[in-house]
């Protein structure tokens, strides 16, 4: 992997496009990871379970908010982004939610860039009702910076959640090739487009490219990104030539298997243009009760 240039840059601010911010977080960090978000209560560190009834969702909550802004505020200094998976904290109801909200505001404070991973998209108006929920921190009911989306309602749905992006200087990143198993069940299928033979992630790529290159600024990367998992690293390479103008979160990095070669193909040569997210191999190397230090270090 090619290193990444630095810069001298203050935090991030909520100026400027998506793509820009997040360019400029990498080259200040050096560092291309992104820190999943993933809580589980049985994981946590002993101290942050004592004393909390795992059979409440208020308590489990209150935990999944504390150690999560903890991460946050080990790695604030080390990474550029941070990536909170919607699922874990819904799983837990009302309190799962203002966890999440807490968490969210929390990054923020820390100067670090978001993406709610929460794979959302509907038709019409669902698809603007969800965009104006997630993205942006200005102007969005969560203020997320990002929003992970579905592609496989088409095109058409991926609009207001492009429009969104662009109002209020966020972003987007769209499944294209992701990396559980299965996914060529459907990705890796043939379609046909104007009586040419496309396979189904290629399609979705070319999507995401139209928009990535029209919303690029100076770095040469746009607001609307793409998600190309670390264990299909011959698909990452070519999907890294097909969208040249898009960020990419690379997921499967580490406990699912991909490797730093695998990731390699998904950088430019300044070190820029994607992302790794690392969930697990971060969130869980505590050994309590000195957590905090060993997630420094990771």
């Amino acid at each position: 992997m090619v290193p990444i240039a630095s810069s001298e840059s203050p935090l991030p601010s909520t100026e400027g496009s998506f793509g820009e911010r997040l360019s400029a977080a990498v080259r200040r960090c050096r560092n291309p990871v992104c820190v999943g978000l993933d809580p589980r209560f049985e994981s946590l560190p002993a101290p942050l379970r004592a004393g909390r009834d795992a059979g409440s969702t208020v308590d489990r909550a209150a935990a999944f908010a504390e150690f999560s802004c903890r991460v946050i505020d080990a790695v604030r200094d080390l990474v550029p982004i941070v990536k909170p998976q919607a699922a874990f904290f819904e799983a837990l109801g009302p309190a799962g939610m203002q966890a999440l909200a807490d968490v969210l505001a929390h990054a923020r404070q820390a100067g670090l860039e978001t993406i709610l991973d929460g794979k959302r998209n509907d038709i019409g108006s669902t698809a603007e009702a969800y965009a104006d929920a997630w993205i942006g921190r200005r102007g969005s009911a969560w203020g997320s910076d990002s929003l992970t989306v579905s592609p496989y309602l088409g095109d058409d749905t991926l609009l207001p959640f492009v429009r969104a992006a662009e109002a209020r200087s966020g972003g987007i990143f769209v499944l294209v090739k992701t990396s559980n198993p299965g996914s060529a069940a459907l990705q890796d299928r043939t379609t046909t487009v104007d009586g040419r033979a496309v396979l189904i992630r290629e399609l979705v790529a070319q999507w995401v490219e139209g928009h990535a290159a029209r919303t690029a600024g100076p770095s040469g990367y746009g607001d609307v990104g793409a998600v190309v998992g670390a264990t299909y690293p011959r698909e990452l390479a070519e999907l890294r030539r097909a969208m040249p103008h898009a960020w990419l979160l690379v997921p499967g990095y580490g406990a699912q298997g991909g490797g730093a070669d695998d990731v390699a193909a998904g950088f430019d040569d300044r070190g820029l243009g994607a992302i790794v997210n690392n969930s697990r191999g971060i969130l869980f190397a505590h050994a309590a009760p000195e957590y905090r230090e060993r997630v420094t270090e990771a």
